[in-house]
Order: C-alpha cells, then sequence, then structure tokens
C-alpha cells in the first residue's frame, strides 16, 4: 500500500514459520499482518524477483497472511488493496500470482477473489483470473442515492430518541478515522469509516439494514478509473464531518444532522 509519501511501505520481516498450506494452523493475528519470506518481496524492497507471471501484471505489494483463516484474510487483504488502488481498475490478476504474493496456494485465493466477484467488486476472465471493475462516475452517485435514502432518515429517528451519551461513545472510533486520515492511510481510513457508520446505524435494531449500508458504503469506497489520487487533505475533510456529526447528534440538531449527512456522502472520497 502506498504511504503517505506515496511510496511502498517497508515489507514486514519475514516469517520463520514453513509454508505448510491452509490446513495447517497457528496463532490467529491482525488479518494480513503476517510478513512475506525473501522470495516474496516487492520488486525493488530486496530479495529475488517474483515468478514471471506476477511480474507480468500490474505490481502488487506484498502482504502476508497467516494459516488462520487463510481465506478471510486473503479477503481482507485484497479488499485493502482494491481501495487502496494496489489492485488496478481494469486489470487482470490470477489467482496463481496473487497466491506467490500471499506466500499461501492458489486456492483461497481463488475463493476469495469468487466473493469479491460476487459483491461486483471484480470479474471472472475464463482461463486467465481476475478483471478489477472499471467504475463509472455515474454508478458512484447512484450508490449515493440510495446510501442517503436508506441512512438519512433513520439517523434523524436514531437522533430524536438516543441519548446523547450513546453519540459520545462513538468519539474514539471518530478519531481512528481522523489518526488513519493524518497517515493519508486511504485503506485504513476506509476500515475505520465503515466502522463508525456501523456504530451510527446499529441502535437502529435492524442488523439486516446495518449490513446492507455497509455493503454500500464498502463498493462507494472503490476507486474510479479516471478518479485522481486521493489526497490526505480530503481524508482529513472527511474525517472531520464525523466529528461535527456527532456534536450534531448529541445537541439533537436534525437540520445540521441532516445537512452533514448528504454533503458528507456527496464528498466521500471515492
Amino acid at each position: 500500500m502506498p504511504d503517505s509519501a506515496g511510496g511502498v511501505r517497508p515489507v514486514p520481516e519475514p516469517r520463520t514459520e514453513p509454508d505448510t498450506g491452509p490446513e495447517a494452523g497457528s496463532a490467529p493475528g491482525p488479518e494480513g499482518s503476517a510478513g512475506f519470506a525473501d522470495s516474496e518481496r516487492v520488486p525493488g524492497q530486496g530479495g529475488p524477483p517474483v515468478n514471471e507471471a506476477a511480474q507480468a501484471q500490474t505490481p502488487v505489494p506484498a502482504r502476508g497472511v497467516r494459516r488462520h483463516s487463510v481465506r478471510g484474510q486473503v479477503l481482507a487483504a485484497l479488499r485493502s488493496a482494491l481501495v487502496g488502488g494496489e489492485l488496478v481498475p481494469g486489470e487482470v490478476y490470477s489467482a496463481p500470482a496473487l497466491g506467490d504474493r500471499f506466500g499461501v496456494s492458489a486456492t483461497p485465493v481463488r475463493e476469495a477473489m469468487q466473493q469479491l466477484a460476487l459483491e461486483g467488486a471484480v470479474e471472472v476472465v475464463p482461463n486467465r483470473g481476475f478483471r478489477v471493475t472499471e467504475r463509472s462516475a455515474q454508478e458512484l452517485v447512484e450508490l449515493t442515492e440510495v446510501r442517503a435514502l436508506i441512512e438519512v432518515p433513520v439517523m434523524l429517528r436514531l437522533a430524536r430518541t438516543v441519548p446523547a451519551e450513546r453519540w459520545t461513545e462513538l468519539r474514539p472510533l471518530a478519531e481512528a478515522a481522523r489518526a488513519a486520515a493524518a497517515a493519508g492511510d486511504r485503506a485504513a481510513y476506509a476500515e475505520c469509516d465503515r466502522a463508525f457508520h456501523r456504530a451510527l446505524l446499529s441502535p437502529c435494531g435492524n442488523e439486516q439494514l446495518v449490513m446492507f449500508a455497509d455493503d454500500l458504503l464498502r463498493r462507494s469506497q472503490w476507486p474510479l478509473v479516471t478518479a485522481p489520487a486521493v489526497r490526505r487533505a480530503d481524508l482529513m475533510a472527511d474525517a472531520a464531518e464525523h466529528s461535527a456529526l456527532l456534536d450534531a447528534l448529541e445537541a439533537r440538531d436534525l437540520t445540521v444532522i441532516q445537512s452533514l449527512l448528504r454533503g458528507h456522502f456527496e464528498t466521500a472520497p471515492d
């Protein structure tokens, strides 16, 4: 993932345990947190070159995956790479080449990519792999409209009934998003943003609505084909709206809440 200066983060320390495949157990850890072996390093970051299949594609910075819950961790790492722009719209990626990057077999990568295909993030290319979906600005507009139709009425209802103390409890989530924005970490910010919005909606008592809204937000975070790189200032402005929204919720200012939500959806980094 690009760091705040626009380069590639240093590759974590390599794992010492043998690569025994998806069935071998190990202690669970943060998704995508384990390191790559030297043979899996990003070109230009040291170590021998990756295989030719990987070199034939747009490079994806290496992210390690532990053996525990391999498919889930590969899926999380692919989603992070997608949001961070490391999986390029229009490019085709093969499961074996991505498996080399993650230090796992092609099977969990293929399973994770099939899930992303169901979500619309990629499409299957027979005998080649998976092409990252090329999204249009119109699609983002449509997602924004649907989010506003669902979330604004719910939040206005919650603002009338939920005690102010409940919104105060969400301050740490808003601060986590602000910290990720300050670091210029788009993928981390995307996760913090989704956590914040899930927490906002959770008092509604409708789990299906919360999950549906979360899926809409995830899809709206995918980069557009022709969109310029998201700047740290854009992330910081978006994060600041979280705190402003909590202020309005605590004050039960319905007019400000509605205005902030609609503006937040329309100006969110894409």
